[in-house]
C-alpha cells in the first residue's frame, strides 16, 4: 500500500469543478485517478509546470479539453487544487 504523502486541498472553484466533473463517469474516474498520483508524487515527471495566468503551478491532463491546474508547498506536504476544469488555451 502506497502512502500518501501530501494533503490534498481544493479551492472553491476546484470544488465546483469536481460537481461538474461528477456527472461524467469517465472524467470521474480520471480526476480521482489523478488525485492520487498528487497526494503520492505531485512533482513527477508528468506534471507541467505554468506561466501566464497561473505561473508558478502545474498541470496534468484530464482529457483533451480540460487539465487539473494545482500548486504544491514542499514545506507543509500540501497539495492545493486550483481548478478540475481549466481548459487548454486559459
Amino acid at each position: 500500500m502506497v502512502e500518501h504523502l501530501y494533503r490534498l486541498l481544493y479551492t472553491k472553484e476546484a470544488q465546483k469543478d469536481a460537481r461538474r466533473i461528477g456527472r461524467d463517469s469517465r472524467l470521474k474516474a480520471r480526476v480521482k485517478k489523478l488525485l492520487v498520483i498528487l497526494s503520492e508524487d505531485p512533482l513527477s515527471s508528468l506534471c507541467k509546470a505554468f506561466v501566464g495566468k497561473y505561473k508558478g503551478a502545474y498541470s496534468r491532463r484530464i482529457n483533451r479539453q480540460h487539465r487539473l491546474v494545482y500548486q504544491v508547498n514542499e514545506l507543509t506536504k500540501t497539495v492545493k487544487v486550483l481548478r478540475m476544469w481549466a481548459h487548454y488555451g486559459d
